[in-house]
């Protein structure tokens, strides 16, 4: 009889003991996993049932909580939401958050490590927590005129202050409203995310920092920069430049644009080749510096890193060497699997004019507490020195001769000096019309503002379109809504 109770006794204490084990890992070790769950539903009345921080532009608030009577208490409410979506994100009970609302989330609920201080102060007096506000770097005249200037066409913008790296617009299309997914009525929210994620057009997908395109003749100015950095080089120097280009190991030539002849004589100068953007000069000139001297270059403007401005954008690449030359003929000229997004040709732009000086990019300025005093200010950041001064001044004479007589002159603003440089990407089969790619900075001497623009399958023109002709015009918009704000 002692033996069996003493047995049974073995039994209910290891019971216990498991038990207690089990109690202790759900709620200490498993507690932050477990509120984290989308499926918590004390943490999800939690979220809605306090008012969330506004996201704020130029001082107005671009999305905030409004009270409505409901069991969740507050809605996520966005003004002009697909204009600002590819920087909002979005706040739902179905898809949960992206962009600003995803990385700032803390902040915007109230619940970051830094407002410690405003929870204790909450937890004497009895208040109700509220979020803190995020204020974005945004010039909300320029991103309307990215937005407008841009019109029905795919894809997209982006304007950087160079000095700063301050993201000043973000647009991109198609686009979408992020207001559909904040309903509380789940069923809807459902549909419309499931219809999002069937679109063909990805509208989801921001075209300005996740998608990556082959950047063309805009990646001319990394070859250019490397030609000058190398000390062989500048833009006085006269390079070839045939009617055709057929590099060694292949028999296979590149041709210029239209078949024409960049110059008589089948030479010109650096700068002259960049102004008429001239793809065999570009292409023979890549092959003379060699894969490794083009990737170096490319990675100080940025390409090959993690850039995130503070959600993460898609890695722009210049391929790792070694390959034929073949291929570093058409990757000095931005083609082949050379790939960028608008957000690391505005940055290359920004570098160029910032004295050579890569600053990274950045969308958020301000976060204050619901008291609006400052508990997180953004600082410049320096990334890499991209190019010396002396090539970014030699650089910036290149492209302000692109505008001034060259592909680019559709950007021309009377009274500033504009310095850009366009670019016609072929892609996929090359059966499609090609991207047609702008990007720029202005005033050339005292640089506010550096931007990219991309628009996809040539736009409005379709096959006829090129770089000058489409994208130019929507920089030259952007640039000026900076410089008149």
């Amino acid at each position: 009889m002692n033996t069996t109770l003493r047995r049974l006794a073995s039994v209910v204490m290891v019971m216990f003991v498991a038990l207690m084990v089990s109690t202790t890992w759900i709620q200490f070790f498993q507690s932050s996993e477990l509120n984290d769950d989308n499926r918590n539903v004390r943490k999800i009345y939690a979220q809605y049932g306090t008012p969330r921080g506004p996201i704020v532009v130029g001082g107005e608030a671009i999305a905030q909580s409004t009270p409505v009577d409901d069991e969740f208490g507050y809605q996520r409410e966005y003004i002009s939401g697909p204009l600002y979506a590819p920087l909002t994100g979005y706040f739902s009970l179905v898809s949960g958050t992206s962009k600003i609302e995803d990385t700032e989330n803390d902040f915007l609920n109230g619940q970051a490590d830094a407002l410690w201080v405003d929870r204790l102060q909450n937890l004497f007096t009895g208040a109700d927590p509220q979020g803190s506000s995020v204020e974005l770097t945004i010039d909300p005249e320029a991103q309307q005129a990215a937005w407008d200037a841009l019109g029905d066409q795919q894809g997209a913008v982006v304007a950087i202050e160079p000095a700063t790296g301050r993201i000043l617009a973000m647009v991109t299309k198609p686009s979408f409203d992020p207001n559909r997914l904040a309903t509380h009525d789940t069923q809807a929210a459902n549909d419309r995310y499931e219809d999002l994620l069937n679109d063909e057009h990805d509208p989801l997908h921001s075209r300005a920092t996740n998608t990556l395109y082959p950047p063309g003749s805009t990646f001319k100015l990394v070859t250019a920069a490397a030609a000058i950095e190398s000390g062989e080089f500048d833009s006085g120097t006269v390079i070839d430049a045939p009617v055709t280009y057929t590099p060694p190991g292949t028999t296979r030539s590149i041709p210029n644009y239209g078949g024409t002849a960049c110059a008589a004589g089948n030479e010109q100068t650096l700068a002259e080749a960049l102004r008429i953007s001239c793809n065999t000069a570009f292409a023979k000139l890549g092959v003379e510096l060699g894969a490794e001297t083009l990737r170096e270059q490319a990675d100080k403007f940025g390409f090959n890193g993690a850039v995130d401005v503070p959600f993460s954008t898609a890695t722009s690449v210049y391929p790792e060497p070694p390959f034929d030359d073949a291929f570093v003929a058409t990757s000095a000229i931005g083609q082949w699997d050379v790939v960028a997004t608008p957000l690391q040709v505005a940055m290359l732009s920004a570098a160029i004019a910032n004295d050579g000086e890569l600053m990274a990019p950045f969308s958020v300025e301000t976060i204050r507490d619901a008291e609006l005093e400052v508990v997180q200010q953004s600082s410049p950041r320096r990334l890499s020195q991209a190019v010396s001064a002396s090539t970014a001044d030699q650089l910036t004479d290149m492209m302000v001769g692109v505008v001034e007589s060259g592909s680019g002159t559709a950007a021309q603003i009377s009274g500033v000096t504009v310095a850009g440089k366009t670019g016609t990407a072929q892609h996929g089969d090359g059966s499609q019309p090609p991207h047609a790619w702008f990007t720029a900075f202005a005033p050339a001497d005292d640089p506010q503002v550096a931007v990219a623009v991309v628009v996809e399958n040539g736009g409005s023109q379709g096959s006829e379109a090129t770089g000058g002709r489409v994208a130019a015009p929507i920089a030259r918009a952007v640039i000026e809504a900076v410089l008149n704000g």
